[in-house]
This record gives C-alpha cells, sequence and structure tokens, in this order.
C-alpha cells in the first residue's frame, strides 16, 4: 500500500513538472514571424526566433529617429523648428502639427515615441538632416555604428518604401543603446505627456501607444508600430531586480502577449551579481620615492546581469602595475580587478593609491648646482 502511495506521488509529481514545462513551452510559441529577448547591459540572447530574418520594422523606426533627435539637442541645444508644409505633409499618425508651427527639438522627440507621429519623424529628419536623404544616411552611420549591420533605413517614420527593413536582433541592439539614454527613457518610459507650442502657444496632453507599460509591471519603454506590409512590430524594455530586458517582435499578431509571455521568461532565467571590490588591498612596488611600496585599495563596484549559471563561469583576475615610478599622488589609478566571461571582460573595479608617495630628491654636488644655476639664468 505505502509502495502505491509513494509511486502515485512521484507520477503526480512528474506530471506536474511536465505541464510546467508545456506551459512554459506554450509561453514560448510567440505568434510574431520574428522575435528577439536580450539581457540589455550584455546583449545576451535569451530567446530568439528567425532573429537575424529581415523584415519590415513600421514606426519601431522612429526609436533611432528619435534617438538622433535627442543626441543632437544634447550636443547643440534644444533649438526652435518652424514646421514648413514640406515637413508635416505625411501621411498616418500625425501629432497635429500644421506648416508655420514653432516647437522645440524635444517636441519632436514626444510626438514621434508617445503618438508615433510620421509628422514629428518627417520634421525632425529635415530640421536636422537638411532632407530625409542626409537624415537617411545619419540613421544608417549610426546603426552601423552601434552593431546594426543587418539594418536598410529608408524613411525617418517607418512607413514602407523599397528595401526599409531590420532584424528582431538588430532592432534589440538599437533598443538597448537607446534605453542608455537618460533623455530618451524619461520620454519612451511615460504613459502620456504634454507638449509645448511655441508658436502659437499652446499646450497639448498625448498617449503613448504602448499598452504594455500599463500591462506589464517593471515595463519602461520602448516603442510600437504597424503597418500593412510589417504587420503589428513591438520593442519593449522591462526592469526588475536590476535585470533590465529588451524584448522585440516583428510581424506579430498577439504582440503584446508574446512580450508578457518572453519578459516573464527572461526573468526567469537571469540574475544581476554585484562585484564589490571597496574592501581589495594591494601592495604596489615603487622606484624613485621615499618609501618603497605603496598601499592601495579598491573603491568601487559594479554589476551585471547574466543568463543563470553564466554568473558561476566569470573569472576575476587583480592586475596591479608592476611597479609605479615616484612621485605618486593619492588616489592614483595603480591597477584594477577585471572580470571576464568566456574571455570576454564584462566589468573592471580601478585600484587607487591610498598615499601620496614623493620623489627622492637627488643629491647634486657642487658643480652640479653650478650649471643648474647656468642653465636657469640663461635659460638654456
Amino acid at each position: 500500500m505505502k509502495l502505491k502511495i509513494v509511486i502515485t506521488f512521484l507520477f503526480c509529481f512528474l506530471l506536474l513538472l511536465n505541464m510546467d514545462n508545456n506551459v512554459l513551452a506554450q509561453e514560448l510559441n510567440v505568434s510574431a514571424k520574428s522575435a528577439c529577448l536580450i539581457v540589455s547591459d550584455s546583449g545576451d540572447i535569451i530567446f530568439a526566433k528567425n532573429q537575424n530574418e529581415e523584415l519590415p520594422m513600421a514606426s519601431t523606426t522612429k526609436i533611432m529617429t528619435a534617438l538622433i533627435v535627442l543626441e543632437t539637442l544634447e550636443a547643440c541645444g534644444n533649438k526652435e523648428v518652424e514646421l514648413t508644409d514640406e515637413m508635416v505633409r505625411i501621411e498616418g499618425t500625425s501629432m497635429g502639427l500644421m506648416p508655420k508651427d514653432v516647437v522645440n527639438l524635444d517636441a519632436l522627440a514626444k510626438g514621434m515615441l508617445l503618438c508615433s507621429g510620421n509628422d514629428a519623424a518627417t520634421a525632425s529628419a529635415f530640421a536636422i538632416g537638411g532632407s530625409i536623404e542626409n537624415f537617411v544616411k545619419m540613421m544608417n552611420e549610426k546603426a552601423e555604428q552601434i552593431g546594426m549591420h543587418n539594418t536598410c533605413f529608408v524613411t525617418p517614420s517607418g512607413l514602407d518604401s523599397g528595401n526599409h527593413h531590420s532584424t528582431a536582433y538588430d532592432m534589440a541592439i538599437l533598443g538597448a543603446y537607446a534605453m542608455e539614454n537618460n533623455n530618451f527613457v524619461s520620454i519612451a518610459s511615460k504613459k502620456s505627456d504634454r507638449v509645448e507650442f511655441i508658436s502659437p502657444p499652446k499646450s497639448v496632453s498625448i498617449r503613448n501607444h504602448n499598452k504594455l507599460l500599463r500591462l506589464y509591471d517593471g515595463c519602461i519603454g520602448v516603442k510600437t508600430g504597424f503597418t500593412k506590409a510589417a504587420g503589428r512590430c513591438l520593442v519593449s524594455c522591462a526592469q526588475r531586480n536590476n535585470v533590465k530586458l529588451i524584448a522585440v517582435t516583428l510581424n506579430a499578431p498577439n504582440d503584446w502577449e508574446d512580450h508578457r509571455n518572453m519578459l516573464d521568461y527572461g526573468f526567469a532565467n537571469t540574475v544581476n551579481v554585484s562585484f564589490n571590490d571597496r574592501q581589495t588591498k594591494v601592495k604596489v612596488p615603487v622606484y624613485g620615492g621615499t618609501v618603497n611600496e605603496v598601499n592601495a585599495c579598491g573603491v568601487s563596484a559594479f554589476s551585471h546581469s547574466f543568463k543563470k549559471g553564466d554568473e558561476t563561469k566569470v573569472k576575476r583576475v587583480v592586475e596591479a602595475q608592476e611597479h609605479c615610478n615616484a612621485p605618486i599622488e593619492k588616489g592614483q589609478i595603480v591597477g584594477r580587478v577585471a572580470y571576464y566571461l568566456d574571455g570576454k571582460e564584462i566589468g573592471k573595479n580601478e585600484i587607487l593609491a591610498e598615499t601620496q608617495v614623493e620623489k627622492i630628491k637627488e643629491k647634486r654636488n657642487f658643480f652640479q648646482k653650478i650649471i643648474e644655476f647656468i642653465k636657469k639664468s640663461f635659460k638654456f
């Protein structure tokens, strides 16, 4: 009898395990034609489906457009833009711009990222690039710079045109890069915001199309998209327990559910680890100083997110200088503690000298002093 109970218990336990695996499999059976989920700070792929297939990406394009606008703003100031008919004559979604309106660059970025204004994207292209063609060139140069090697931008708005395409993986790279920009995050994370017009003076409230900000705990961005050719596209970012994930779906009939399932899976299979070297102590030999060595210590810490299990593979290496030449200033960098995963450096903490070390003054004989005096007197 007892044996039957034990067997029954084990059978039920295994059945439950199998059910959990089936649920997990269903969660990752996404509707998207192409999908990718990465850890934002490392770029590690947690889940992928046809992630390198080149597809149109609709208005998720505006992530790049808005990023260039905000980087221009940061470098050159929040300049005013007077709109022309050419800037706002564009089909599709709009933030309500009209010819002769005057707005700042940040208003255009808000119009793109929140209500997906094609007029805001087109106006930005003319305002910054002088033409659509010049601005698109800037977009493609930026894409290549950050590692989007399978992307071709043709329009700043994401409207279908010619060879305008990207991949789920490339869009994940873009999403991670954009979410490192504080101005970008402050806009993309808002459920709604107000846009200020300079002329005519008015304040307009706009609502973010990204419903995931309301549907998913921890969601902090980034951008929706849709055209008939591209289908429903979505790039999202969520953060929990210091882990930040970027999820991308292209041509996904059920994108909200796809992203909730992908993000749930990602958080269940990642971990964030802190690497603290504030207590690390080393001694570094000193040449030509009043002492033969200087005490040094680590003064910083950093954290890094991993696929679960990878954190156990990290190698820690103390890389102090073989020696330092005096003089040495207090706080001078004399080494570092570096951390490696599969041979790739994932982070470091610097080692700094705890005290100042002066250089030994050379003893000079009578003739050396005379020569030095002559050099100083006649500026040899």
